[in-house]
């Protein structure tokens, strides 16, 4: 008999055997499965952000080394493949996940994921997802032991076979269930693909793959030859600053800590460094960054800057993220600003036509970093696409505002969704009042980079760059 679907936790001490209890004493759970459970609950309970949650976990269980490399790989494996995971439960269990208890849906949610995508035997994975809902949820130890062996029924692939539409018949359906993936995104991914179904196939695949750390070497403090020496890793495919980290925490490198390096996807550091280097010509000393929270492209710019006798004035809007600006720049010659970027000319502090260079790091959905966030694509909907593009439209139209004449500004966005590249970069230019050309882009990144396109924008991409999927845009006021 399976359990009710309200069944809620309760705290359950083990049996002291005394008295008429005669239930032996089971083992404590495994630290490192508690914390991914801890993790995701998290996610789903409290809305928190993995990236932030699991670090405070695994040092609260104090779990290092293979443990939290282990518990690392369970929370994000789980948050990445949940989608396709909710679709086998709910054919497992005969009812949808939404009708069962959500600690015992957590629970069966990395269940079966290391069924299907880890190398944990099935009998280990079974007993110790029971261990874990016994923990939670003691009355649903029967139905979450008979789902989950229904689950190992059939592997990975025997279970989209099952459950996705047929490719042919419904493209977006089925790459959304086999790869998990809501299906607007896969829609929005396609578009910006220009229909490639194969390579939207690709992107999907590397989306749920676990992603590099990078490091950005600072220029003229550290050499990224030197930092991938010290921290036993290697120089970037592209950004001349990039070091790419094999493993370990970076909080724990020195010159992460000394504020010689920090740590930034090789695709920011490529569109940071594309502004910086794009010819300019007159005046080239102030330069702004619009939206700078929290800071890892105002470090690089400000590290640029430093070398070149420019200032950088760095706005954002947000007091706790404007803490984070200034702690990443420090040293530097970076001037922090609270305040929202889109008051160019009606405050002192951001006069009109003032600026040389200016980077917009526009607000966005952030689709594109879907391999460092998974909980995102699931958070994200299609209604949250009108009001962010409605506030990159005014910041580009400020920075368009803040540049001088002959001045070049970067519209960057960590989103390769149409609505939010070119047409967002279009509607601005157009209601901005002012002339404007678009610069190409594709020669301000470094030679022989493949898939950029025909320009005069940039797309980055994870399965042809190894980077986010950045966009680049970059304009010269008349």
């Amino acid at each position: 008999m399976t359990a009710p679907e309200g069944t809620r936790p309760t705290r359950s001490g083990p049996s002291t055997g005394r008295g008429g209890d005669r239930r032996p004493v089971r083992p404590p759970l495994d630290r490192p499965r508690r914390a991914a459970y801890e993790a995701v609950a998290a996610v789903h309970r409290d809305d928190a952000f993995a990236n932030l949650v699991l670090p405070i976990i695994l040092r609260e269980e104090g779990l290092f080394g293979r443990d939290a490399a282990f518990a690392t790989e369970l929370t994000y494996g789980t948050l990445r493949h949940l989608g396709t995971l909710d679709a086998i439960l709910t054919d497992a269990a005969g009812r949808d996940v939404a009708r069962i208890d959500p600690p015992v849906r957590d629970a069966l949610r990395l269940g079966a994921y290391q069924l299907l995508h880890t190398r944990v035997p099935a009998h280990a994975a079974v007993s110790s997802t029971v261990d874990l809902v016994r923990s939670v949820a003691p009355g649903a130890t029967g139905f979450a032991n008979a789902v989950l062996r229904e689950v190992s029924s059939r592997d990975a692939d025997a279970w989209v076979a099952k459950l996705a539409p047929p490719m042919e018949a419904d493209p977006v359906g089925h790459l959304a269930l086999a790869y998990s993936h809501p299906q607007w995104i896969v829609r929005a991914f396609s578009e910006a693909l220009g229909g490639d179904l194969g390579e939207t196939e690709r992107l999907l695949i590397e989306d749920n793959e676990r992603p590099p750390v990078h490091l950005c070497a600072r220029p003229g403090l550290i050499d990224p030859v030197e930092l991938a020496d010290q921290v036993g890793g290697a120089p970037g495919a592209f950004s001349p600053y990039a070091v790419y980290l094999p493993g370990g925490s970076p909080g724990d490198i020195p010159a992460v800590v000394d504020g010689r390096a920090h740590v930034q996807d090789e695709g920011s550091q490529l569109v940071a460094t594309a502004l910086a280097d794009a010819p300019l010509d007159g005046p080239d000393g102030r330069w702004l960054d619009l939206c700078a929270g929290p800071g890892g492209k105002a470090g690089l710019l400000g590290a640029l800057a430093a070398q070149r006798g420019a200032r950088v004035t760095a706005v954002e809007v947000a007091e706790h993220r404007a803490r984070l600006v200034s702690l990443a720049t420090r040293d530097l010659p970076v001037a922090v600003l609270t305040m929202d970027g889109r008051e160019v000319g009606g405050d002192p502090k951001l006069p009109e036509q003032d600026f040389d260079r200016v980077l917009v790091d526009a607000p966005c959905t952030g689709l594109g970093s879907l391999r460092r966030r998974p909980e995102s694509r699931w958070r994200r909907q299609p209604s949250d696409l009108p009001p962010l593009t409605r506030l990159q439209r005014e910041l580009l139209g400020a920075a368009l505002r803040a540049v001088r004449p002959g001045g070049l500004v970067a519209y960057v966005t960590c989103s390769p969704h149409t609505v939010e590249t070119h047409v967002t970069v279009t509607e601005a230019a157009r209601r901005s009042g002012v002339a404007v050309d678009f610069v190409d882009a594709r020669p301000l990144l470094p030679a022989g980079m493949p898939g950029l396109g025909d320009g005069p924008t940039v797309q980055l991409w994870p399965h042809r760059h190894g980077t986010d999927a950045m966009f680049l845009a970059v304009l010269r006021r008349g």
